[in-house]
């Protein structure tokens, strides 16, 4: 099968993004980001680059990257020269322009819809035009996101848990003009960071939300009739 990309025909194999791809950018610093970062780095083996805009946010995060494989060693889940290799594997920048030759992008920032478009569109600009662009978003809509770009068909939701190095699933949401070779290639990198993969429609809350809003409503209305104590339903 082909596709066009300008003039030409191209095979859906091009670049290699019809299965995992081969470097990974991680945009945001924080608990999640990191998290992401990691088992890109260590499961999936992937050169990873996390950027942030704050200097102090990516060196926090290289360090809690040596304290998680530093944990993983004393566990003998990894051998010293692994973890060496896999934290060689990890670098920062402040700029969006170190991403300008990554093959696969996550978001993980805050759900702020705002802050999202201005990424996304700077994601647009820099990063070549095969990469796929991904957000870690729990709930906002993955169509609304690809607006922000002139790739529609490139944008995926890639739906993390908490932690990320210890949780196994991760949430697929296709756009409404995500295309199915990207959908393809996620799920492929999903695989390679040892992660089970299910797929959502771009729904309110996706599945895991979906469900878990009504669990935490009853909790609230059990409390409030006074059927348990504060600590349970906690």
């Amino acid at each position: 099968m082909y596709r066009r990309v300008g003039s030409a025909l191209r095979p859906l194999s091009w670049r290699g993004l019809s299965t995992a791809p081969s470097s990974l950018g991680v945009i945001g610093g924080g608990q999640m980001g990191t998290g992401i970062a990691f088992v890109g780095a260590v499961h999936a083996k992937l050169p990873v680059i996390i950027v942030d805009t704050a200097e102090e946010k990516c060196q926090a995060s290289m360090k809690f990257c040596e304290k998680l494989l530093s944990k993983q060693i004393s566990k003998g889940k990894i051998s010293e020269e692994d973890s060496k290799a896999a934290l060689s594997r990890i670098s920062t920048s402040t700029e969006m322009k170190a991403l300008c030759e990554t093959d696969f992008v996550i978001e993980a920032v805050n759900e702020n819809m705002q802050l999202k478009d201005k990424i996304f569109a700077t994601l647009d600009d820099v990063c070549p035009e095969h990469a796929i662009l991904a957000t870690n978003t729990s709930s906002i809509s993955i169509t609304q996101i690809a607006a922000a770009t002139s790739r529609p068909d490139k944008v995926v939701g890639m739906h993390f848990m908490n932690p990320v190095p210890v949780m196994k699933l991760i949430e697929l949401i296709s756009g409404l003009r995500t295309s199915d070779e990207t959908m393809q290639t996620t799920r492929a990198l999903g695989e390679s960071m040892k992660k089970i993969t299910t797929v959502s429609k771009d729904i309110p809350g996706f599945i895991a939300n979906r469900i878990l809003m009504p669990y935490i409503n009853e909790a609230a209305f059990a409390l409030g009739e006074g059927a348990c104590c504060r600590e349970l339903c906690l």
